[in-house]
C-alpha cells in the first residue's frame, strides 16, 4: 500500500510539471462546456423570412404581425414576384417565404376559404420542419380568431359553441418546460469530459513514459503489475472527479441548470462509468507505441463511436434496428441516461438500477481484460 501511495504521489508531481495536461484537465472542460452550451442547440429562432403580400390589406398586415411577434420569425424582405423570392431562397438569404394571395382579406371576412402559400428551404430538413410547425401554429391561431370574430358578429357564437363539442388540450412539458435544447445537451457533456480525461490522458501518460524510457525503469522496480495499474489509474480517476465538479459548478452558476436529483448518486454513476473508460484507456496504451498513435486510436477508435452511438448527438430510436443493437455495447449510452435522469428529472436509483448494473458489468469486464493484457505486455 505504501508503494502504491508513493507511486500515486509521483504521478501527481509529474502532472504538476506538465502544464499542457493541467490546461486539458482544468481549463478545457470549462471552455468546452461554455462553447457547447451556446453552440450545441437545435432550437430554431430568428427564421429569416421573405414576404410577397399581394393583398396589402389590414388583415394581411395583422397576419404578418403574428409571425413577427412570435419571436421565431424575422421578416427581412418584401418582394413583388416569385423571381425575387426564388433568388433570395437560392442565395440562402432567407429560410422561409410567405405568399399572401389577392382578395385575402375579402375572402376571410366574407367567410370564404382562402389560400396561403409558405415555402421553406428544405436543404436543412430539421430547421425547415420546425419552422413549418411554428408557421402552422400561427396560421391555425389566426384562423380561429377570424372564425370567432365572424361568429360573434353574426350573433351565432354562443349557439354554435353549445352545439359543437369542444376539446381543449393543455400541453405541459416536464423536466424542461421551456424545451431548451441546451438543458438536454449539457448534462451529456459530463460523460464526454470523463472520456477525454480518463481514456485519452490515461493512454497518453503510459505511452509517454514508454517513449522517454521511464516505463522500463518502472518494470525493474519492486512494483508489481497491479500496483502500477492502480498507481496509474487512481490519479486520473481523481482528476475525472475534479472535472465533473468543475462542469457541474459551471452548469449551475453560468447556465442555471441545477442537479434535481442526488449529487452523490451522480458521482457514484461517474465512478462506475470510469471503470469502463479507464479500462479502455489502458487497452489503448497496450496497442500504441507513440503518443500520436494513442491519440488517434482513442479519438477515432473509441471516443467517436461512443459519441455517435450513445444517444448524445442523435436519438437512438431513429437509428436502424441493427445499429440500435450495437448501442447496447456502448457504456456511454447508459451513463448519459443516468446523468440526464439525475440532473433533469431528479430520479433515484430505483429508476436507474438497470443502467447502473449494465455499466458496472461493462466496467468490470473491460477493466479486467485490459489489465490482463497490460500485465502480459509488462512481462
Amino acid at each position: 500500500m505504501y508503494l502504491i501511495l508513493n507511486f500515486i504521489k509521483k504521478e501527481f508531481l509529474q502532472f504538476k510539471r506538465d502544464k499542457r495536461m493541467f490546461a486539458v484537465i482544468l481549463i478545457a472542460p470549462v471552455l468546452q462546456l461554455i462553447f457547447l452550451g451556446y453552440a450545441a442547440t437545435l432550437d430554431v429562432k430568428n427564421i429569416r423570412t421573405v414576404v410577397w403580400d399581394q393583398d396589402k390589406s389590414s388583415t394581411s398586415r395583422e397576419f404578418l404581425e403574428k409571425y413577427e411577434k412570435s419571436g421565431y420569425f424575422t421578416i427581412e424582405y418584401y418582394v413583388s414576384g416569385y423571381d425575387e423570392l426564388t433568388e433570395l431562397i437560392d442565395n440562402g438569404k432567407v429560410v422561409m417565404a410567405i405568399v399572401i394571395p389577392k382578395d385575402f382579406e375579402k375572402n376571410l371576412l366574407s367567410g370564404k376559404q382562402t389560400g396561403l402559400q409558405t415555402i421553406f428551404d428544405g436543404s436543412d430538413g430539421n430547421r425547415a420542419l420546425i419552422a413549418a410547425g411554428y408557421s402552422i401554429g400561427i396560421t391555425v391561431s389566426f384562423s380561429t380568431k377570424i372564425i370567432n370574430d365572424l361568429l360573434e358578429r353574426s350573433g351565432r357564437k354562443n349557439s354554435v359553441l353549445t352545439m359543437v363539442p369542444v376539446i381543449q388540450a393543455e400541453t405541459r412539458a416536464w423536466y424542461n418546460p421551456e424545451l431548451v435544447t441546451r438543458n438536454y445537451m449539457l448534462p451529456g457533456i459530463v460523460g464526454l469530459l470523463i472520456m477525454v480525461v480518463t481514456i485519452n490522458l490515461t493512454s497518453l501518460a503510459i505511452v509517454k513514459e514508454r517513449e522517454i524510457g521511464t516505463f522500463e525503469q518502472l518494470i525493474v522496480t519492486p512494483l508489481k503489475s497491479y500496483q502500477i495499474i492502480i498507481g496509474k489509474l487512481v490519479p486520473f480517476s481523481i482528476l475525472g472527479f475534479v472535472s465533473i465538479t468543475i462542469v457541474l459548478t459551471v452548469m449551475r452558476f453560468w447556465f442555471g441548470i441545477d442537479v434535481k436529483g442526488s449529487v452523490p448518486l451522480l458521482y457514484l454513476g461517474a465512478m462506475v462509468f470510469m471503470l469502463s473508460t479507464l479500462g479502455l484507456g489502458l487497452f489503448v496504451s497496450t496497442i500504441s507505441k507513440t503518443q500520436q498513435q494513442a491519440t488517434m486510436t482513442s479519438f477515432f477508435g473509441v471516443m467517436m463511436p461512443m459519441i455517435y452511438l450513445s444517444g448524445f448527438s442523435f436519438p437512438i430510436e431513429n437509428m436502424p434496428v441493427w445499429i440500435q443493437y450495437i448501442t447496447y455495447l456502448i457504456p456511454l449510452r447508459y451513463f448519459i441516461t443516468i446523468v440526464r435522469g439525475i440532473i433533469l428529472k431528479g430520479v433515484g436509483i430505483e429508476h436507474l438500477y438497470d443502467q447502473f448494473l449494465a455499466l458496472l458489468i461493462f466496467g468490470i469486464v473491460i477493466l479486467l481484460l485490459s489489465s490482463l493484457r497490460f500485465r502480459k505486455k509488462l512481462e
